[in-house]
């Protein structure tokens, strides 16, 4: 949660201005303990200080590096791998819809649409959700871009906007489509998948998957629920939002910077980064360390922290945390009332994790309430045990038990009212037989 400290007294070039100078710091460690002359010197400080150097470069370094999604090579039938091509399909200036192309493979039956969260990572996040659906699927993701780097002269971007964009994006690949929210959007793409309900019925998805999302916050307290009740908008305002220096292209744009929210997910779980990074110094010191390490993947990822228009981070947190706004059927979008009960052909599946402390056991399932226009056997509530918010989308929980059970859902509604149900496609995965048991990344504070 943001520090009022902090966010009070630093602006937005000071907080690069200490990114940029323990980068360097990091990098003028790692040169000097590296210096050849040292090694006649027998004292460990040396060889510590070049690991420390090279550990503290690299993290400040990723703090303003946008990730690739590298995308590892898909295995076809015959043992042939499929190189995988990252393509955008519609581009936007606040996100783009973009689309995993398996080369030399035909369009595969199951067409996905992943909705990333904005809630301060890119939607890289993801890459190890986009992996394990390749084989499978066709997989389309939305990629929202830093605010930093968009000019103020394309206006603002907020809640409204960013279900208007869902729509367009459900709109534009078809009617066959499944979309997976995973966290942070699963309210807007309720609200948007409503909105085509009631305004073009015939492009509305088949499956409408939420894993994880913030649908009634007020079902089960949280830090996040708590920390939303008890500051007040000016507050949040005043201690969060900044204006973008002029290094970047989104000079003047006021946005909640990507460094401030990094401050706030450290700080939720600030004991078990200290001895992450403590590990990785001695690891390093020893020769035991690698580029690509599990360290360095998974902090490469979580470093990278993007900014989000101050207009969206704060109408979030007002309309879908405080007002309850999605919760108790009242979001509008344009001034018009937006009601989930028009809902009645999409089918719903709703998946949390009984160890979420970001979006608790009762904040996801309580969508299936609200499509009280969906029949009851077009609705299916999962509760993964033992699973925390990032495993339900990207750990082990996901790839051994939560995957195959929404590839089942979506071939169990894949038909169209009144067709014959098509046979479940057979799909590739491992054994379920350690479903519930996390990644260690699992149980780790990522919020989104």
């Amino acid at each position: 949660m943001p520090s009022k400290g902090l966010k009070g007294v630093l602006s937005y070039d000071a907080m690069e201005t200490i990114r940029n100078t323990n980068e360097w710091l990091g990098a003028t460690a790692r040169a000097m303990g590296s210096y050849p002359a040292f090694a006649l010197v027998p004292n460990p400080t040396f060889r510590m200080l070049s690991a420390w150097g090279r550990v503290t470069e690299r993290s400040f370094a990723r703090m303003v590096i946008k990730p690739d999604w590298e995308i590892p090579p898909i295995a076809g039938a015959e043992g042939q791998d499929h190189v995988v091509y990252v393509e955008p399909v519609v581009k936007r200036a606040f996100g783009d819809l973009i689309h995993f192309r398996v080369a030399r493979r035909d369009p595969m039956p199951r067409k996905v649409l992943l909705v990333a969260p904005m809630s301060g990572h890119y939607a890289t996040l993801m890459r190890s959700t986009v992996t394990s659906l390749l084989s499978d699927c066709e997989v389309y993701v939305t990629d929202w871009h830093n605010a930093r780097d968009i000019p103020v002269s394309e206006g603002k971007f907020d809640v409204e906007d960013y279900t208007k964009y869902l729509v367009d994006f459900i709109r534009h690949l078809g009617p066959d489509v499944n979309v997976i929210a995973v966290c942070q959007p699963a309210p807007l793409a309720l609200a948007a998948t409503a909105m085509l309900a009631e305004d073009d019925p015939a492009a509305q998805p088949r499956t409408l998957t939420l894993i994880g999302g913030p649908v009634d916050p007020d079902a089960a307290a949280t830090e996040v629920t708590d920390f939303g009740n008890r500051i007040t908008m000016g507050e949040l305002e005043h201690f969060v939002i900044q204006s973008v220096g002029f290094k970047y292209r989104g000079a003047g744009r006021m946005v909640y910077p990507g460094l401030a929210q990094l401050g706030s997910f450290i700080g939720m779980n600030a004991e078990s980064h200290t001895r992450a990074f403590i590990n990785q110094i001695f690891a390093e010191a020893r020769g035991t360390a690698s580029d690509g390490d599990k360290h360095n993947r998974f902090y490469d990822e979580y470093l990278a922290v993007m900014d989000m228009t101050a207009e969206f981070y704060l109408s979030t947190v007002e309309r879908i945390f405080k007002n309850l706004e999605i919760a108790q059927n009242r979001f509008t979008v344009d001034g018009r009332a937006i009601d989930i009960g028009k809902i009645t052909d999409v089918a719903v599946m709703t998946v949390e994790g009984a160890n979420d402390d970001i979006s608790a056991p009762g904040q996801c399932v309580a969508a299936l309430d609200l499509c009280a226009g969906v029949p009851d056997d077009k609705k299916v509530q999962h509760l993964e045990p033992g699973a925390g918010h990032y495993g339900i989308f990207a750990g082990k929980s996901w790839r051994l038990n939560i995957r195959p059970l929404v590839l089942d859902f979506i071939d169990d509604n894949a038909a169209l009212p009144g067709e014959a149900r098509p046979p479940r496609r057979r799909m590739q995965g491992g054994s379920t037989a350690d479903c519930g048991k996390n990644d260690p990344v699992d149980s780790d504070k990522i919020a989104v």
